[in-house]
């Protein structure tokens, strides 16, 4: 058996071979110094992130046992089936990084079949038998090191190592703002909705929706399925995982699957760096806007879905790359179907971009090729298939209240909102969002300066569309790809409608895409690297300066002044940065007397690739000053105290207590009781019925919880003026059967909840609603925290 093909070129030896100063040089001397500073860079980042961990109150022994988990059950058996399908990438990181993607898909196939078959006590030993496969097969022991060594540079090293640390330095933020519980705390709704989902992923299949017991459950939900292996194999909390431990090994996955494929792509090291900085760090430019272009970071503590499918995707773009360009993927075909089934079950807007840049090369291909391109075919074909099964597994929860919509984004910026679109209420509309189609022709103009305003300020993610008009990337097809997918998940972004702008997710999701090319476009004008820093301090300290105005008046004269400022100061700035890039190269050319043509002017393709440079440095610079920027601000702070105004909306210490003291005493099929719906807690008419915490922390399916996220609320969205997380519960009379045994429970009521719904436990709290005293008669007092009470029912 002959070994698979590796997907990457060797690397260009002018371009990407180690620089002088880092190439090898034997056992000893400088290579020995090499290889201890690169080992000291990666002991700095896990360093830093074991720092982080223990500075936001992470348990040790939950500490040390994930990093196990994560090298032996994840890096380990995922990096031998890399090598194995695509072949070794020549050095050791990038190896790792890959591993961990593909072994991320791993983890889902043995999740998948434990939960099927009720086999979880078994599934930390999944990669066992991988191992022994590696072990035992002569042909596959060679993946158990690199045959023919291609290193990285030092410089690749350092720079990588330096994106993860402030990448831990950005998750810290996130982790102090969610303490872990007891403790009295607002916690975005969506992490305790995660959490439910969690706890429900380490049961058997069929799954259900732990807020509503019995209903089904329909979501892109793989981001859980990952968590409840984690937890599973680690014997970790649930919340401990999803609080703290999962969000940067998945984000340092997705870091140097980045760095990989902008290596690949261009051909030049320190490409890879670049676009991992941009995509990771690198947030929309503000340069003292008055608001917010939406879509800032694709990383998001809030959105584990989000983050989660990153390295998946770039995994299976990478292949894609590759598929396009003609390359032959022999075993990688493979990881087609898995990634792509993976990335629609983690984030349903992750494949559709992708498609749509598979589609577009596909084009460019068969128009260059003058015939069928069978193998992007193929591909494509995979890829839709991926898409519509994952539809059918995973759709709902959201995705199903997607609409389209022209501009539909508009509704949820500041400039819009609160000038044309004043007053245009919650209903979805319909092509057009509501007061654009009466505006008439100025209601127009101000929508395209809205957009013209929004793209201004994401310069950084657009501005390597470039390499389209470039001949020598022209032709590449995997320009046409990453281009295409970022033109498409913007458009998404901008053509549908979602209630809670979710449609963003689709640019999200193609930001690294964006930042890939803008690495590229780079690399291709080979800059100097006094251009590159000059240009690139030159950006951040725009970023930095110029703080955004009061607030503008809310006519639609203020806001377009308000937005045309920031946009022409985008303009300005890749003005300055050309004209300087330029003056540094002529000046040393004039000290040099070298590039400079007979009649002494420097090549106008010298100038223009110059120009770019320094253009593309100052958009990366401020880009990446505003992300870092947002994490100095907020690393410093000190645990917030809650506001008059947010402890309604908080969780209390006692409330936390009651729930995990449930999670350690009750059985994992009981189901729980509770009159807890609504935030504010207090069960109202029309709340907010996005608790959540009592499945989150809990961990048991509830009778009626939450109802805010099911499809039948998401459907009834703006009925009868409400939004979805308003509306009336799905099943009203399993509603009232359930607020009876609280307001007045009677031996009968409590007995058929236990026989036709397995109800064993009910969560009592008064804040909620009235709790009868006659309760403590018929069902036996189990647990008290404060004025939460749990009942065991006889």
């Amino acid at each position: 058996m002959t070994e698979p093909a590796v997907l990457t070129q060797d690397p260009p030896v002018a371009s990407d071979a180690p620089a002088p100063g880092d190439a090898p040089a034997g056992r000893g001397g400088p290579a020995a110094a090499r290889r201890v500073a690169a080992a000291l860079a990666w002991s700095a980042v896990l360093g830093a992130l074991v720092a982080g961990w223990w500075w936001t109150g992470t348990p040790g022994g939950d500490v040390a046992r994930y990093v196990a988990y994560w090298a032996l059950a994840l890096v380990l058996p995922g990096t031998l089936v890399h090598r194995a399908l695509r072949g070794s990438r020549g050095n050791l990181p990038e190896d790792l990084g890959h591993g961990a993607a593909v072994g991320l898909l791993l983890e889902l196939a043995a999740w998948a079949f434990a939960t099927a078959t009720g086999a979880q006590p078994a599934l930390r030993w999944w990669p066992v038998p991988v191992l022994t496969l590696f072990v035992a097969v002569p042909r596959l022991r060679r993946h158990w090191r690199i045959a023919s060594p291609r290193p990285l540079p030092l410089r690749w090293t350092l720079a990588v190592a330096g994106v993860l640390v402030l990448v831990v330095a950005w998750a810290a933020v996130g982790w102090r703002a969610n303490p872990l519980p007891p403790v009295d705390h607002v916690y975005y709704q969506d992490l305790l909705y995660h959490l439910g989902l969690v706890h429900e992923l380490t049961r058997t299949m069929p799954f259900e929706l732990p807020q509503l017991a019995g209903e089904p459950l329909r979501y892109h939900y793989l981001v859980d399925a990952h968590l409840a292996s984690a937890s599973m194999i680690t014997g970790t909390e649930p919340a401990t995982v999803l609080l703290r431990l999962w969000l940067v090994p998945v984000a340092a996955t997705a870091v140097v699957v980045t760095a990989g494929l902008a290596r690949d792509l261009s051909g030049r090291w320190w490409a890879g760096p670049v676009a991992a900085a941009t995509a990771y760090l690198g947030v929309s430019l503000s340069l003292g806007s008055a608001a917010t272009a939406s879509g800032t970071l694709p990383l998001s503590v809030e959105s584990p879905s989000q983050t989660y499918l990153l390295p998946l995707l770039l995994l299976l773009t990478g292949v894609c790359a590759d598929v396009v360009r003609g390359r032959r993927p022999g075993w990688g075909w493979a990881l087609v179907p898995a990634a792509g089934l993976a990335v629609a079950g983690a984030k349903s807007s992750g494949l559709p971009p992708l498609i749509a840049g598979v589609a577009l090369a596909g084009v460019v291909v068969a128009r260059r090729a003058r015939r069928v391109p069978w193998a992007v075919v193929t591909l494509l074909a995979v890829l839709v298939a991926a898409m519509a099964v994952g539809y059918r597994l995973f759709a709902g929860g959201g995705a199903g209240v997607l609409s389209p919509q022209v501009f539909g984004v508009l509704r949820f910026l500041a400039p819009w909102r609160e000038t044309v679109g004043a007053g245009g209420g919650i209903a979805a509309g319909g092509l057009l969002p509501p007061g654009l189609a009466a505006a008439g022709v100025s209601g127009w103009i101000f929508a395209l300066a809205v957009l013209g305003w929004w793209s201004a300020l994401q310069a950084p993610r657009f501005v390597g569309v470039l390499l389209l008009a470039r001949r020598g990337t022209r032709g590449d097809p995997a320009a046409w790809l990453l281009a295409g997918a970022l033109l498409a998940g913007a458009g998404g972004a901008w053509s549908f409608f979602h209630p809670s702008v979710s449609q963003l997710y689709f640019f999200l999701a193609v930001v690294p895409l964006g930042a890939l090319l803008t690495a590229w476009l780079l690399a291709e004008a080979r800059p100097w690297w006094p251009v590159v820093a000059v240009a690139a301090t030159v950006g951040a300290a725009a970023q930095w300066l110029l703080d955004p105005p009061a607030p503008p008046e809310r006519t639609g004269w203020a806001w377009l002044w308000a937005m045309a400022v920031p946009a022409g100061r985008v303009l300005a700035l890749a003005g300055v940065a050309a004209l300087l890039a330029v003056l540094l190269v002529a000046l040393r050319a004039r000290r040099a007397r070298g590039p400079a043509s007979p009649g002494g002017r420097l090549p106008a393709v010298l100038l223009l690739r110059t120009a770019v440079a320094g253009v593309v440095a100052a958009l990366c610079g401020a880009s990446v000053a505003g992300g870092l920027e947002w994490t100095a601000r907020r690393i410093g702070d000190p645990p917030r105290v809650l506001t008059a105004a947010e402890r309604p909306w908080a969780l209390t210490r006692d409330e936390a207590r009651a729930a995990l003291w449930l999670d350690a005493h009750a059985g994992p099929a009981d189901v729980v009781a509770t009159n807890v719906h609504c935030r504010p807690v207090r069960t109202v008419a029309h709340c907010d019925a996005r608790a959540f915490w009592v499945s989150g922390l809990g961990g048991r399916r509830t009778l009626v919880e939450s109802w805010g996220y099911t499809d039948e609320a998401l459907a009834g969205h703006a009925r009868d003026g409400f939004s979805y997380p308003r509306q009336p519960a799905p099943d009203p009379e399993l509603f009232a059967r359930n607020e009876r045994l609280f307001t007045a429970p009677t031996a009968g009521e409590l007995d058929r909840a236990r026989r036709e719904d397995g109800v064993r436990w009910l969560l009592a709290d008064p804040a909620a609603g009235p709790v009868s005293p006659e309760l403590a008669r018929l069902a036996e007092p189990a647990f008290v925290a404060g004025p939460v009470t749990v009942y065991r029912l006889r």
